[in-house]
């Protein structure tokens, strides 16, 4: 099915914690799995816990690579996952999200908490002002991002937020709608600068 596809890397955000939604997991495993089958490298935050731990285990088990940014300071507490392809320890939070970014082709959301968003939406941010040009997908597991995406369309209607730039977040329903989407072209995105979608 994915013989197509030229090799990319996914960086894959999510949380750190498994959720109260036994859902999560197996998206989480189903995604890693995926990934590997896929022939794509797999790239996310390093450890070992949760969901990360979870998407890591599944695509490793599959025989799929799997490279992992953590902070000294995260690595320092044994959050760490030794048993990667490649573990990159950073310096701080910002030297993980950029690692992560000049590592990867595109990216996918599953579940997840403050640090999911951040960097998820730092991607977003990115691409808004044309600083990338890489696909980020949301992978809707039980409807999660439901209310996300609500704030997005209403910020569309406040005017704060061009519909272009809405298009550049993707929702995905299934696993292999994400990585489909991951492997992709970005969206086109005007200059985030325009003026030309408010109304007088």
């Amino acid at each position: 099915m994915w013989q197509h596809l030229a090799v990319s890397e996914i960086c894959v955000y999510c949380g750190a914690n498994p959720g109260s939604d036994d859902a999560f997991a197996v998206a989480a495993s189903a995604l890693g799995l995926a990934i590997a089958e896929a022939g794509q490298g797999l790239v996310y935050g390093g450890g070992r816990v949760g969901l990360m731990g979870i998407l890591a285990d599944a695509a490793l088990t599959s025989g799929g690579r799997v490279t992992g940014f953590i902070p000294q300071g995260l690595a320092d507490r044994e959050v760490a996952h030794l048993g990667l392809t490649e573990l990159c320890i950073t310096n701080s939070m910002h030297d993980r999200k950029a690692g992560m970014v000049g590592r990867s082709d595109g990216f996918v959301a599953l579940p997840g908490g403050f640090g999911t968003l951040d960097e998820v939406l730092e991607v977003l941010t990115w691409n808004q002002i044309g600083s990338i040009a890489k696909p980020v997908a949301f992978l809707n597991v039980n409807g999660f991002f439901d209310d996300l995406f609500a704030f997005f369309d209403s910020a569309v209607r406040s005017g704060l937020l061009m519909p272009a730039h809405r298009s550049m977040a993707q929702v995905a329903n299934s696993v292999d709608e994400a990585v489909d989407i991951a492997v992709s072209a970005a969206p086109a995105s005007p200059s985030k600068w325009t003026d030309s979608f408010v109304t007088p």
